[in-house]
């Protein structure tokens, strides 16, 4: 089949590869000219693993191409999926220009019949608007080409994105005629071969299934923080109650780890663009509201533990820090706990040095060059001088380091454990000050 993909992030950039590489035909289409230049010459601009190798093997088999010509995107596919991003306004709600810009754009080069597939995370009733603007826009140059628009929002995780589309759990489509519901059957069809992965529903359903499902992930981990938050002022370990209460099948084991509060460009972003879609209907969403508080104040934990150990003297001080990146085996750092961390450290006057597996350019670019911040080429390099270390990433290299380098290497003997990766007798057996995220007298 022929796919335009309009929009070369991170979503937009897995759906064309994969679709891409069981057969498809697939132009990606962006409109900034540096990134289609980059991703010409085989350069991928995000960090996801797998990623790169599908891109460069689809475009030498010639079925993957990158343009910023939008004309001949609407002319190549009969799918013309919108993947731009929907970044959040000022007062939480989510920022459609972009998604509208691209249903106007489709609209005057439409030529033929076309399903526009709305794969960026909207609020319910985006696609009736979607719907307008083609419209509108036809109506104004005199047309009137038959099209169809659909909800088919996105479940990939970053780190593990590749694997999600290529093997989903489920493949929730929104539409509203059967004909639609059986193009994109057919589609997915590669995807969904072991057994029926479609989930099919009305539009608005489909819509508020990609924000319920984030605000139900999100929910978990801020309740977790803060059963985390009193376990430290009863005495008790977060860690034990959690596999305490995730052998329980009806709560499970996922997303119930306490830390340092969650980031990224979904959780964050959806749960307040849910909770001000909430208010658009007269509603107060007070759970959500609940889920964001929390994890805003959740960020500020490790400072406070770490000016709590300085007895507020953080002035002159050097932090070491592992980890950047919001999560493991990705680059992104939008909505990072590291960032919160390490501006009120420098707020305070202290210095840090950092390392990431792959977030260190990322990182330069967002802070650029300071005299407080140095980017560290290894994990071990970044302890030097400091006076104590925060660990905010669970990256696995970070699982089970050397504790004797590591004190060797601190000023003083103190771990700031973000993620709880460590077991906090063993740290205190070996010397250390340790301390977690409601890890009782230990955090």
């Amino acid at each position: 089949m022929k796919v335009t993909v309009f929009g070369s992030g991170y979503v937009g950039l897995v759906t064309g590869a994969c679709l891409a590489e069981v057969g498809n035909e697939v132009v990606c289409v962006d409109v900034d000219e540096g990134k289609v230049a980059r991703l010409n010459r085989g350069e991928v601009p995000i960090f996801e693993p797998g990623l790169q190798p599908i891109i460069a093997r689809n475009m030498a088999a010639g079925r993957l191409r990158f343009t910023t010509d939008a004309a001949l995107g609407v002319d190549h596919g009969l799918f013309q999926f919108i993947a731009v991003g929907t970044p959040p306004d000022e007062d939480g709600s989510a920022d459609l220009q972009y998604v509208l810009a691209v249903a106007r754009t489709i609209a005057q080069h439409m030529k033929e019949y076309r399903v526009v597939v709305n794969k960026s995370t909207v609020p319910v009733g985006t696609a009736d608007r979607v719907r307008e603007a083609l419209n509108t826009t036809q109506q104004e140059l005199g047309k009137a080409v038959e099209f169809d628009v659909v909800s088919n929002p996105e479940f990939l995780k970053e780190g593990a994105a590749i694997e999600d589309f290529m093997k989903p759990d489920r493949i929730v489509v929104g539409t509203d005629n059967p004909r639609t519901t059986e193009l994109l059957r057919a589609l997915y069809a590669p995807f969904n071969r072991s057994h029926d992965r479609l989930v099919c529903m009305d539009i608005r359903s489909a819509e508020l299934t990609k924000y319920a499902a984030n605000a139900m992930l999100a929910t978990k981990i801020s309740f977790m923080n803060e059963l985390a938050n009193l376990a430290e002022r009863l005495g008790a370990d977060i860690e034990k109650v959690r596999v305490g209460i995730g052998s329980d099948p009806r709560i499970g084991y996922h997303f119930i780890y306490p830390g340092c509060g969650y980031g990224g460009s979904c959780f964050p972003k959806d749960v307040k663009a849910l909770e001000r879609t909430a208010r658009d209907v007269s509603y107060q969403a007070e759970l959500l509201q609940a889920v964001e508080a929390v994890n805003d104040r959740q960020k500020h934990r490790l400072l406070e533990k770490i000016d709590g150990y300085f007895k507020g003297d953080l002035a002159g001080r050097t932090i070491a820090l592992w980890g950047l990146a919001f999560k493991p085996n990705t680059d992104d750092m939008r909505e990072a706990p590291s960032r919160v961390l390490i501006e009120a450290l420098w707020q305070r006057g202290a210095k840090v040095r950092a390392f990431d597996p792959v977030a260190m350019e990322e990182t330069g670019r967002i802070y650029g060059a300071r005299a407080d911040l140095v980017l560290c080429e290894t994990a071990d390099a970044a302890l030097e001088g400091a006076d104590v270390l925060a660990v905010v990433t669970e990256w696995n290299v970070f699982r089970s380091p050397d504790f004797d380098l590591i004190k060797s290497r601190l000023r003083q003997p103190a771990i700031f454990d973000g993620r709880n990766l460590y077991d906090p007798q063993r740290l205190k057996a070996l010397g250390f000050d340790y301390y977690g995220i409601g890890r009782g007298v230990c955090g």
